[in-house]
């Protein structure tokens, strides 16, 4: 039986939280980076344990102006400290807490960049590595950043979105551009059961892209985000592709 991960970033300040954690297998909290704080951390955690949701850190640029969305705005000594101060403190809620810490993905500007800068994507790897337990990193497939989680000892789980557009080189498309997030509901189940069925995605002039896919990204900050998820779990157990957490 095909099985597939189904992920969501919450903790954000978002409505659908509660919803999406009915639906998803794992979920990516908020640090405090772009978002988030200590009080929003422990009750993430909590619900997430609930629904027994595989708990991940989803720490990014110190950049809550722009929402963790600007590229390239920090780097080298400054940004590991940054990742350093998140990555720890979420470890202290979560230890009260008594959840493990699964994985670890990246947010907004940070991931994107780590998909082509080896340093930055060094920096993630290197901070994510001295972290107890050392959580599986994610990312997208054959990138600097799973180079760069291997160099590093990391498990390295392959994240593909099932409501972004993908360019014809496999990577995808900048949210700055038309058309960059998927907004009906039946294209993004099609797109989802590509993904995890056939491990490929129709990019945006229509040719068809291999993409390893390990887990499911639908972004808990787009509008109807409870519906899309729903609407893709149904899909692919529709198609029975079962739902299951990684766990390395």
């Amino acid at each position: 039986m095909i099985t597939v991960d189904l992920n969501a970033d919450l903790g954000e300040g978002d409505a659908y939280d509660a919803e999406l954690l009915c639906i998803v297998s794992s979920c990516n909290i908020a640090c405090g980076g772009h978002a988030g704080d200590p009080g929003s951390i422990a009750a993430t955690i909590r619900a997430a344990m609930a629904n027994d949701v595989n708990v991940g850190a989803h720490p990014s640029y110190p950049d809550r102006e722009g929402f963790g969305r600007r590229s390239h705005f920090m780097a080298g000594a400054p940004l590991r400290e940054a990742l350093r101060l998140q990555l720890e403190d979420f470890g202290r809620v979560a230890g009260e807490l008594g959840a493990t810490i699964t994985h670890v993905k990246p947010h907004g500007a940070l991931y994107t960049d780590a998909v082509v800068d080896a340093d930055l994507a060094g920096v993630i790897a290197g901070a994510v590595a001295e972290m107890p337990g050392k959580p599986l990193l994610v990312g997208q497939a054959n990138t600097e950043l799973e180079s760069a989680a291997r160099a590093h000892g990391l498990g390295f789980v392959a994240e593909a979105f099932v409501d972004r557009a993908y360019q014809p080189n496999g990577q995808l498309l900048p949210r700055s551009e038309e058309g960059a997030v998927h907004g009906d509901i039946g294209r993004i189940q099609r797109q989802a059961v590509d993904l995890a069925r056939d491990g490929r995605v129709t990019a945006r002039d229509g040719s068809t892209v291999p993409v390893r896919a390990d887990t499911l990204c639908i972004h808990g900050d787009t509008p109807g985000a409870a519906a899309a998820a729903g609407a893709v779990r149904e899909a692919l157990e529709k198609e029975g592709i079962g739902i299951r957490g990684v766990d390395g």
